[in-house]
């Protein structure tokens, strides 16, 4: 299914298919004016996840690993949280787009939210309904809502940056991390995750990373 839909997505954006063609994983996620960050600006890690909001893996790391991640690392300054939507089917497309609908500063909480909830709508087969709950309860009225949905730009923004990451750095699956430059593939748990943490508090920073954050 997750092949369909990134084949679909090729087609769609690209205007081309690109069967067959060689990942190029050369390049590196760098933190655009558009992301949505937790953290502070000058955390010296900076995290990348590429996160479907139907993968089941993504919702263990939210409710698992990522708490502690939070309360040790990016609350005390040492790292920051670059979201990046990977959607794997249509269900996580829609909640993607409900969460972009939040206030800014709300979409961290949107998204924990989504994944607690996961069980719930994510296995609908329309979770409209379901969503709109969420939505509501989280201060998006109901017309507002409804022209989420119906956003078609940010509808392909999204799908375009998720063909990007697959074309640009390799990422073929969720959860899929960055940790300044260093692909991480899998919802770790903490212990394992801490490692590549502390891995990156002691190597130098690549150039890509450090002129990103410079630039913010």
């Amino acid at each position: 299914m997750r092949k369909i839909w990134l084949a679909l997505a090729a087609l769609a954006f690209a205007g081309f298919a690109l069967a067959g063609t060689p990942v190029r994983a050369a390049e590196l996620p760098t933190v655009t004016a558009d992301d949505h960050v937790l953290g502070k600006a000058d955390a010296p890690i900076t995290i990348f996840e590429f996160f479907s909001l139907t993968c089941p893996h993504c919702g263990e790391f939210a409710e698992k690993t990522f708490p502690k991640v939070k309360s040790e690392w990016i609350d005390t300054g040492k790292a920051k949280l670059v979201y990046r939507d990977y959607p794997l089917d249509q269900n996580a497309l829609k909640a993607a787009l409900v969460a972009r609908c939040a206030p800014h500063d709300n979409y961290p909480k949107f998204v924990e939210v989504l994944f607690q909830q996961q069980m719930v709508w994510g296995v609908q087969r329309d979770p409209t309904e379901s969503l709109k709950k969420i939505a509501a309860l989280g201060g998006i009225p109901g017309d507002k809502f409804d022209a989420c949905l119906k956003d078609d730009a940010m509808s392909k923004s999204i799908v375009a940056g998720e063909y990007d990451a697959q074309q640009k750095y390799g990422v073929d699956s969720t959860p899929t991390f960055f940790i300044n430059g260093k692909k991480v593939v899998g919802a770790l748990p903490y212990e394992d995750f801490v490692k590549e943490l502390q891995g990156a508090a002691k190597a130098e920073i690549p150039t890509a990373v450090k002129t990103a954050a410079n630039n913010r």
